[in-house]
């Protein structure tokens, strides 16, 4: 029963060039961190299985590249997303100051009722900071967000950060903000869900499996 799981939800990691999504991704489902990283190409992926405390959810993430000439093909994959860590790096205020433009695509391309968590990524080189919690407390509390400060070179919240966005989006679906039997939910039913009586016979489901990390370019999500 290890692949079993309630829902799987498409999600989202993105983010200003240099802010660490491609290391966080790799930390949370690795528990690994690679110092010397290319920047993305495209997109990446990775998949993995948490346990919110009831249900268990597959999550689908798609790693985007944060260059402006990617953003054509990284767009795509917006589409029908249901969850998104917004990432900055608190050593460099260009990724906080790209936040705004990051955001309003996400907001813009996604699930309307899609839950993104502010991420402040390399909190391990704080004496390095270049952006004070404050400022990105401030930034979150003006757009409706949450702000979490993350490591992915120690691991420190990285797991945190994307179990606090499942929690969420299994609430929204418990209490009718969002709709697995919409195409467009981001949301599939797995084995384990309990689906209302009045549903269809379930989608089927494209697994990817969850040790594998990929460049993804060309393909479609």
């Amino acid at each position: 029963m290890s692949e079993a799981y309630d829902y799987m939800l498409k999600f989202l990691i993105i983010g200003g060039v240099g802010s660490g999504k491609s290391c966080l991704l790799r930390q949370f489902i690795e528990k690994k961190y690679k110092a010397e990283t290319s920047h993305t190409i495209g997109v990446e992926f990775g998949s993995k299985i948490v346990d919110t405390g009831g249900k268990f959810v597959k999550l689908q993430i798609w790693d985007t590249a944060g260059q402006e000439r990617f953003q054509a093909v990284t767009r795509s994959y917006y589409r029908g997303s249901v969850g998104a860590l917004l990432v900055f790096d608190i050593t460099n205020r260009n990724t906080f100051n790209a936040l705004h433009n990051w955001l309003e695509q996400a907001r813009s391309l996604t699930n309307p009722h899609i839950v993104i968590l502010l991420v402040g990524n390399k909190k391990d080189l704080e004496s390095e900071r270049d952006v004070t919690t404050l400022e990105a407390e401030q930034f979150a509390h003006e757009n409706e967000l949450i702000y979490m400060e993350t490591s992915a070179k120690s691991g420190e919240n990285v797991e945190e950060a994307f179990l606090w966005c499942c929690k969420q989006i299994v609430n929204k679906i418990e209490t009718g903000e969002l709709d697995p039997e919409k195409s467009t939910s981001g949301i599939q039913y797995g084995h384990l869900a309990k689906r209302p009586n009045n549903s269809s016979a379930p989608r089927r489901l494209v697994d990817i499996d969850q040790s594998r990390s990929k460049s993804c370019v060309l393909c479609q999500p």
